[in-house]
């Protein structure tokens, strides 16, 4: 947040809602955090305008564009010179299988996800694009047996 803002119990409540429905409107979310309408909104565009609300995003079901499998992958890097760790995320960030890519503090060096349709996809992409990247020292592979909890 660039300019510090108070944010009291109805932002936070406004805050909740929008986050379990980006689509509510401005009157039934008024009506769920107990406002009328014209205070809602100015409350909404203060915390939009304030960077606290930073956009909107449709959640798509990954299996509906043949991206049903999830794969976490620990990376680390063989180098720790700037131009080696820029090159490395720009390449990784153009990769349309990566779905997140962070660079952590420690081990590992990097936290990918990756959506692919299923796991011959996913050996294509391990062996054919990551693993092959000359800054690649050692990844590691997980799958999930099951998600617990999700956005939040």
């Amino acid at each position: 947040m660039g300019n510090e803002m108070s944010i009291d119990a109805v932002d936070r409540e406004i805050l909740f809602h929008l986050g379990q429905d980006g689509r509510l409107t401005n009157v039934e979310l008024a009506r769920r955090v107990g406002l009328t309408p014209p205070p809602c909104l100015r409350r909404v565009k203060r915390l939009e305008e304030a960077g606290v609300i930073t956009g909107y995003r449709a959640v798509i079901n990954p299996e509906a564009l043949d991206r049903g499998l999830e794969v976490l992958i620990d990376v680390e890097v063989s180098a720790t010179d700037r131009k080696t760790f820029e090159e490395f995320e720009g390449t990784v960030a153009s990769y349309e299988e990566v779905i997140e890519c962070r660079r952590m503090y420690g081990r590992p060096d990097y936290f990918l996800r990756i959506a692919v349709a299923d796991h011959a996809a996913y050996e294509a992409f391990l062996t054919g694009k990551l693993s092959g990247l000359p800054a690649v020292l050692r990844l590691e592979s997980h799958l999930t047996m099951k998600k617990i909890k999700e956005n939040g």
